[in-house]
């Protein structure tokens, strides 16, 4: 199994603070006997309104190396093949990029990186690591 994100704990908790049901921790994703994925966390949330359920898959990053533009990247590459693994295994399941709050305060705001988020449409969960809350989802 992969090294869990030094804030894997806080998204699980701030997750279920916001309703969410984590039904997988990780989410592994079998392709064949030399190929498999983990994404950190699965979830789903019953929607009243609609009587149905919503079924999400989150890749927790931390952004506290010593380069966060070379975390960015791998981050970004790793979020495009999950989606694509997504689609061919549980395609009901929407992919979100968990980022902590300050790092979205200070880093999301540059241009080529709000420009690649919107190009790639990544969905973002906003979390406050202190607090283990989301303080925004940004579809």
């Amino acid at each position: 199994m992969a090294a869990r994100d030094v804030y894997h704990n806080a998204v699980k908790t701030a997750l279920i603070k916001d309703g969410w049901k984590v039904t997988a921790d990780p989410l592994t994703l079998k392709f064949s006997t030399r190929y498999k994925l983990q994404i950190d966390l699965a979830a789903e949330a019953l929607v009243a309104a609609e009587k149905d359920h919503q079924f999400i898959a989150v890749e927790v990053k931390s952004f506290l190396a010593p380069s966060t533009v070379s975390e960015f990247h791998a981050a970004l590459g790793q979020f495009i093949n999950y989606r694509i693994a997504l689609r061919l295994k549980e395609p009901q399941r929407v992919l979100y990029l968990a980022v902590p709050l300050e790092t979205y305060e200070e880093f999301f705001p540059e241009e080529v990186v709000r420009l690649s988020v919107q190009e790639n449409a990544v969905k973002l969960i906003v979390f406050d690591p202190d607090l283990e809350e989301v303080t925004k989802w940004i579809s």
